[in-house]
């Protein structure tokens, strides 16, 4: 099941969220206010909507993530492989390896991560 849709302005949130949860709601209002210039009742809103989607939980003002930071990354890329690839894992890669230069390191780094892939299931 994919995690539930986060928007720009939530995944900032999320982020500062993931830094320091477990958190007191408090102190997340004052770190929101410091980093993304919100005032606290924007802060609170999003606290109440990102619970009502299953992204977080607050409970007893003790604000801690359903949802990992992997798990959202995982189904943004998901979404843009699906929206914007037909889905095609090799159509994406190829897009991103022509508009961008890896260097050694990066593709080294790639290469490490196919090969632990073919290890875990079975040289696919």
């Amino acid at each position: 099941m994919a995690a539930p849709k986060i928007f720009e302005s939530e995944y900032r949130f999320c982020l500062i969220l993931w830094e320091h949860e477990p958190v007191r709601s408090g102190e997340l209002v004052a770190l929101c206010r410091e980093q993304l210039g919100w005032k606290p009742t924007t802060t609170y809103t999003v606290i109440k909507r990102l619970a009502g989607r299953g992204v977080l939980k607050n409970e007893n003002s003790i604000v801690s993530s359903l949802v990992s930071k992997a798990e959202a990354q995982a189904s943004e890329i998901d979404e843009l492989l699906e929206s914007r690839f037909g889905g095609s894992l090799p159509a994406f890669i190829n897009a991103f390896a022509r508009s961008r230069k890896l260097n050694s390191e990066e593709v080294d780094a790639v290469q490490g991560m196919i090969d632990e892939y073919r290890r875990r299931n079975g040289d696919v």
